[in-house]
């Protein structure tokens, strides 16, 4: 580990660093894991001076501020060079904001679902209660931790020491491996500087990740920000000398790490399909307890099921472990994939191709057991998109239009390559506007998306089913992913005189402003509505101005 820095404040309220702690040793009761491949590090070094608590960059408004100007006092306030790192591994598309929800829910999930960490969240109250709420809806069953604030300590620097003692206060070593303290949009565009805590206490691990809206276009890509981070400081362990071993143990074979989340069945079926090659499947990067990222560390090579996990792949790449796209779908992609792993491993010809007529005749006829018939268009937010559409194309299904609102990644290359000479237009970074014009243009037999695109699409009168919770909560891996989909989506598929009907039935109970069952024509403001509008853009033009001045 790296030595944690203890931090005063001056009489005018600025941060200095006063000493430095030196890293606690490892238990000597646990079982030390050594490596079995060496890796190499670049350790980033101390800052040289410690950032002044920002006094003139609070924010009027706070989170209402706009992109633009919190973007810009968060550079102010000594963040560019994360800004920038979040810029380059996450480029935005067509739209400045998310459109899915809060980016901070991706990352507080991880760290959620890892045993003996602890989470605490500094933003404002709204936003707080917001992603707690939305933590607890998909089971967390977990407290999450709150350091409040208000103008006077986040101009003066002293939400910062309230962190520090927060953290002090949590990190108990008989309860905690780790403690994640995550930056909202106010703390980051205030210049907050979570590096400036202690990296440990009392042998408890703290990661400090900054998560704002501004930076990271999507939730998904919120959990590469913590996954990375927690991958980097196992790194910086591992190069300090011997570290805890695993649970699970150290395998007795070369392992294949596996970036992305996934349905629980899927490392099983591709652990299945490693065998032959004498290799195991290794963790699911993010993982769930803090010693599987050092076994994570420890493979041969990395599967990028996921491929938008651009910081954890940094640090597979820094440590000399190769990097696998796509991932075991249908035939041609479980063909490929397969061939890759036994390149990345050096592996025979012979072998290779063993491996492949095992389980080929198997996904082949699990996909002419489960066709699926029908125009189908497909979007969402979970990084799988490109996945799911080489599975649906190989059971059947046209599929004309693929939209995943995340960025275009080289682990993602072959997989687009091989839709396109499908005829599918595939679209990364895809707004809503883009998912929903498709849909409108195409007019499928049924629509997979998000939940606002399945809203429309039921209004269309269009079968419809949300992708997170309907499509990516299936097997998608070799046999058992192949016939998978079938069922829910030939059962949508189904609906379509149902859903005209259903269409039919609510004919002229109004749309938007005139949704509703009304007595009489409802009272309509249009020219309210105009004045309105009128005043916004005034004020926009304002605000340009302003800032040209």
């Amino acid at each position: 580990m790296t030595d944690g820095y203890e931090v005063g404040y001056d009489a005018d309220g600025n941060v200095q660093v006063v000493a430095a702690r030196a890293p606690e040793k490892a238990p000597e009761d646990l079982q030390m894991f050594d490596m079995s491949s060496p890796m190499t590090f670049e350790l980033p070094s101390a800052p040289e001076k410690a950032p002044e608590a920002v006094k003139e960059t609070a924010l009027e408004g706070g989170c209402s501020a706009g992109t633009d100007k919190m973007e810009a006092a968060a550079r102010a306030a000594g963040k560019s060079e994360i800004l920038d790192q979040y810029a380059a591994d996450y480029p935005q598309g067509p739209h400045d904001k998310p459109q899915s929800m809060c980016p901070a829910f991706g990352s507080l999930r991880v760290g959620l679902r890892m045993k003996r960490t602890a989470t605490i969240l500094s933003g404002s109250a709204c936003c707080v209660y917001g992603l707690s709420f939305v933590s607890h809806f998909y089971g967390a069953r977990r407290s999450v931790g709150y350091v409040p604030f208000n103008s006077e300590t986040l101009v003066t620097g002293k939400l910062f020491e309230d962190i520090r003692e927060a953290v002090h206060d949590i990190a108990d070593p008989e309860k905690l491996d780790s403690v994640i303290v995550t930056n909202l949009c106010v703390p980051t565009a205030s210049g907050v500087p979570l590096r400036l805590l202690p990296k440990q206490i009392n042998g408890v691990r703290i990661v400090g990740i900054d998560v704002p809206g501004f930076g990271i276009p999507t939730h998904a890509e919120a959990k590469d920000v913590l996954a990375g981070a927690m991958l980097n400081y196992a790194r910086q362990e591992i190069e300090a000398g011997p570290v805890p071993m695993p649970a699970s143990g150290k395998s007795d074979r070369p392992t294949v790490s596996l970036l992305g989340e996934m349905f629980p069945a899927d490392p099983m079926v591709i652990g299945q399909m490693l065998a032959p090659l004498g290799l195991a499947a290794g963790p699911v990067v993010p993982c769930r307890e803090w010693r599987e990222l050092y076994a994570a560390l420890d493979c041969g090579a990395v599967a990028a099921i996921h491929p938008f996990y651009t910081a954890s792949v940094r640090e597979f790449q820094a440590a000399g472990r190769p990097v696998i796209g796509s991932a075991p779908v249908g035939m041609d992609g479980t063909r490929t994939w397969l061939a890759s792993i036994g390149e990345a491993f050096n592996l025979p010809a012979d072998q290779i191709a063993a491996t492949q007529n095992q389980f080929l005749p198997m996904i082949k006829d699990a996909l002419a057991a489960s066709p699926i018939k029908g125009t189908i268009t497909l979007s969402g937010y979970e990084g799988s998109e490109l996945l799911v559409a080489r599975l649906l194309i190989e059971s059947g299904a046209d599929v004309p239009y693929v939209g995943t609102a995340c960025p275009k990644t080289p682990w993602s290359a072959d997989d687009a390559a091989w839709l396109e000479a499908k005829g599918v237009k595939v679209k990364y970074r895809a707004s809503l506007e883009d998912d929903c014009a498709a849909m409108e243009a195409i007019r499928p037999d049924l629509a997979i998306g998000t939940t606002p695109v399945v809203q429309k699409g039921k209004e269309l009168g269009i079968p419809s089913l949300y992708f997170t919770n309907l499509i990516s909560a299936r097997p998608l891996m070799g046999a058992a992913g192949a016939g998978s989909l079938a069922q829910v989506v030939n059962a949508a598929i189904g609906n379509k005189d149902r859903m005209a009907h259903m269409r039919e039935f609510f004919e002229g109970v109004g749309h938007g402003d005139t949704a509703g069952v009304w007595e009489k024509s409802p009272n309509l403001q249009p020219n309210f509505r105009a004045t309105n509008q009128k005043k916004l853009e005034r004020a926009a033009k304002a605000a340009k101005a302003a800032e040209m001045i």
